[in-house]
């Protein structure tokens, strides 16, 4: 079926239930005289505090900075999983990846029956595309889809020179500004800026070659502090930098064309940094994103909010904002209220708390074996449920996983190389336990006082209730959202990985 022709019936299924409501709105009375742009913009693999707005003094990014200190700057985000694939199909659906089959995993499928807030945009009238990477990687062709979930449309066609060779050459503010030209006069936009960086692989010395020094940069403490690693992360913030700077010019477009204050700008990350117990891990490292909001006409600027908010919140806030009514499969919850609120600190009381989730990520464990985890995470708690503890939870020490070699699940690099390098060494051996070893069934950090959640608590005594009250919060959780995984059912097991042009999937036990 033609995408057009698609969008002409997309009111079909139990999965567009939501799109008659809105084609009723949309027909009739507009809430909003003037429908708001949306430019959504999200970097590949940055963990919440590599931003110049949450206090780090070695990254610089004045652009993120900016719409942080003119809209509302938001300290407890979370991606609804640790990697990229099951992350952003859990933004484009507002939903839990345990909703959503083979989308909830790394090199999986999105199937086509899961309204995207992009479609249901492009329904309703706007202009509608991105630019590099959307949903990805895995393939949508094979679940109907005549185009990438992230919008109809891409735009790739201009490059430019970049500062260093592990940094793309796509030049996306330059698609950004293609794309406002394609639009009809009047017509509002969505647009998904998807930026490669900082997702590995990085030039190595290319943050000291910038100027920046290895004494400053703090390294988190489930890493081992030595130059090796200093210069890894200042090659990963040269990377956020190469983000930060097309999205100023962005913003620069935007203003020029004199649409700024009427474009709901979000920027945010899709998971952690790519470091071992970051990325692919349910603790903050791995799943707590950056996450700054402008939007003039609505929300006053200047403000900063504690509430947990999920990145499964995004979509129907997006729709919200555009008139349009949220399809009820949607377990985000929009942000409206809070953008339209004057308060800081935290807002709504019901915000309280936010739910991880983690399945397969990369082909590294015998018959493709994930290491699936759930997390309850609260201002004071980090309690996680670790399904499988007899497996590797960053994948198996004896399968070299393509393409990156052994313990699979963490990104080729220079930490990754060091840690193993020195696993012996008295001051690494602790780390590299904690990064690649194995884990017990439950964890429980206090993270008021364990910021880098080192020091499990889970089997200490004193913790007790603690842990039972946040496992049946947990528990609660996923019979209402209807996960699998809380009836003892694992179907992500089978489900294909998609990998350049090569399929696996690992065989269903005979009876």
């Amino acid at each position: 079926m033609k995408r057009r022709d698609f969008l002409k019936v997309l009111g079909q299924g139990t999965a567009m239930l939501a799109l008659p409501a809105c084609a009723a709105e949309l027909s009739g009375k507009k809430p909003n005289k003037v429908r708001p742009n949306i430019l959504f913009c999200i970097s590949d693999d940055q963990s919440w505090l590599h931003a110049g707005a949450y206090g780090d003094k070695v990254v610089k990014t004045p652009n993120f900075d900016r719409i942080a200190r003119e809209g509302v700057l938001f300290t407890h985000a979370f991606s609804a999983a640790t990697s990229c694939t099951a992350s952003r199909s859990a933004i484009l659906t507002g939903q839990q990846i345990w909703r959503l089959e083979e989308g909830g995993l790394l090199m999986g499928a999105l199937p086509r029956k899961f309204p995207v807030y992009t479609d249901l945009l492009e329904a309703a009238g706007y202009h509608v595309g991105y630019v590099h990477k959307g949903w990805s990687p895995g393939n949508y062709e094979v679940s109907g889809w005549d185009h990438n979930p992230a919008g109809a449309y891409k735009y790739s066609e201009r490059r430019i020179d970049p500062p260093a060779s592990g940094i793309g050459k796509t030049d996306y503010a330059g698609c950004f500004e293609d794309f406002l030209k394609d639009r009809q006069q009047g017509q509002p936009f969505c647009f998904w800026y998807g930026c490669k960086e900082p997702h590995r692989t990085y030039e190595k010395g290319s943050g000291l070659r910038s100027g920046k020094k290895l004494e400053d940069v703090v390294v988190p403490k489930s890493l081992p502090d030595v130059p090796e690693i200093r210069s890894d992360m200042l090659d990963y913030y040269l990377e956020i930098e190469w983000f930060d700077e097309h999205l100023g010019r962005m913003i620069k477009l935007l203003e020029d064309v004199g649409e700024l204050d009427n474009t709901l700008v979000v920027v945010t990350s899709d998971n952690g940094m790519p470091f071992p117990r970051a990325k692919a891990n349910l603790y903050d490292l791995g799943v707590r994103m950056p996450l700054a909001v402008r939007w003039a006409r609505r929300a006053a600027g200047g403000r900063v909010v504690d509430d947990f908010v999920s990145l499964t919140d995004l979509a129907p806030t997006f729709l919200e904002a555009a008139g349009l009514a949220v399809p009820p499969q949607m377990t985000g919850r929009s942000l409206i209220d809070i953008l339209s609120s004057d308060k800081s600190g935290r807002v709504d009381p019901r915000r309280d708390r936010v739910f991880t989730a983690n399945e397969r990520t990369t082909w590294c464990r015998p018959n493709g074996a994930g290491y699936p985890g759930r997390a309850i995470r609260t201002h004071r708690w980090l309690y996680i449920r670790n399904y499988e503890p007899d497996r590797w939870p960053a994948g198996d020490p004896d399968i070299d996983a393509e393409p990156e070699g052994v313990y699979g699940d963490i990104n080729a690099g220079p930490a990754k190389t060091y840690m193993i390098e020195h696993k012996d060494d008295p001051k690494v051996a602790p780390l590299f336990e904690l990064g690649f070893g194995k884990r017990p069934a439950e964890e429980l950090y206090d993270v008021a006082k364990d910021q880098w959640q080192i020091h499990s608590l889970a089997d200490d005594a004193a913790y007790s209730k603690v842990k039972t009250e946040l496992r049946s919060q947990l528990e609660q959780y996923q019979r209402d959202t209807k996960d699998p995984r809380i009836e003892g059912k694992s179907p992500w097991d089978y489900y294909p990985y998609y990998y350049g042009g090569s399929v696996k999937q690992a065989a269903r036990p005979g009876p």
